[in-house]
């Protein structure tokens, strides 16, 4: 594996590959990596024939400095599990890198794909991620970009960014992994105790039944038994929301779209946790 620092010397490789006639698959990721990172590498590997991941903290995505802060680092041991599964570059880039002095930010209108759920309680966050994606797509020039479901807000926006600047790139969205106990792979994970983990399998448990519930009752119905399950001791929810999977704003009845994903985001141990479960598509 290749390993990158430098914009120029990353472009020289991609650009020869692209030259040789190469698909050029691309993951980008905050490190940490775990099993759910690993499988979107898997897919871009099936996908695609050279596969680049990055690694990068995006200071412009955290609207809590003490959550960047804690943000685990672990780079040796990220860099042999990438190796070991045979990614074939990885960018890792500095601040200075990513974000040089005469880099233009980006002045982009999500509509209100932006301004619920996570973009409710986290001000700021997706101006950020689409800044930092967008650049990660100029610097890789990818044909394919491997996101996870898990982030179902943040992987709609950016399909929403590619569309608006027609960026020659197609977002391929890859099944959320998740942990035996049913809690969705994520590097804020290890911040949990193991009773912890243990306990957060009540956010899986939670999705399950509501998809049961659909049946026999209405969307708000579902939302508030949701919210009471999930503010069991130890838990503090935000949201548990139930959306029209194309637009991500709530819906009335179970009728009105045949696109139904269910959100949430709990704090537990003073980790903040997401999850979602597509309860319904066409």
């Amino acid at each position: 594996m290749f390993v990158f620092k430098k914009v120029k010397n990353l472009q020289k490789y991609i650009q020869q590959k692209k030259n040789e006639g190469n698909i050029i698959g691309f993951t980008p990721t905050m490190g940490a990596l775990h099993n759910g990172h690993i499988s979107l590498l898997k897919i871009s590997q099936q996908n695609a024939d050279i596969s680049v991941c990055s690694i990068f903290v995006n200071p412009t995505q955290f609207n809590d400095k003490k959550d960047l802060e804690k943000y685990p680092r672990p780079i040796v041991a990220d860099i042999e599990l990438l190796e070991k599964n045979n990614c074939d570059a990885l960018f890792l880039p500095s601040v200075e890198e990513v974000y040089p002095n005469n880099l233009q930010s980006l002045d982009l209108d999500f509509g209100k794909l932006d301004k619920v759920m996570e973009g409710e309680f986290r001000e700021g966050h997706f101006a950020g991620v689409a800044q930092v994606v967008k650049r990660l797509l100029d610097i890789v020039l990818p044909d394919k970009l491997f996101m996870g479901q898990k982030d179902f807000q943040q992987f709609t926006i950016i399909q929403s960014m590619i569309d608006q600047l027609n960026v020659p790139t197609e977002l391929v969205v890859c099944p959320i992994m998740r942990e035996e106990s049913g809690l969705a792979m994520s590097s804020r994970n290890v911040r949990l105790s193991e009773k912890g983990r243990k306990e957060a399998t009540l956010l899986y448990k939670t999705l399950g039944e509501a998809k049961q519930k659909m049946e026999q009752s209405t969307p708000k119905e579902v939302e508030k038994w949701a919210m009471k399950e999930l503010s069991a001791p130890g838990f503090k929810p935000e949201y548990f929301t139930i959306v029209d999977g194309y637009t991500l704003q709530p819906i009335k009845t179970f009728e009105e779209t045949d696109y139904v994903v269910a959100c949430l985001a709990v704090w537990l141990e003073g980790v903040r946790l997401i999850d979602n479960d597509i309860l319904k598509k066409a």
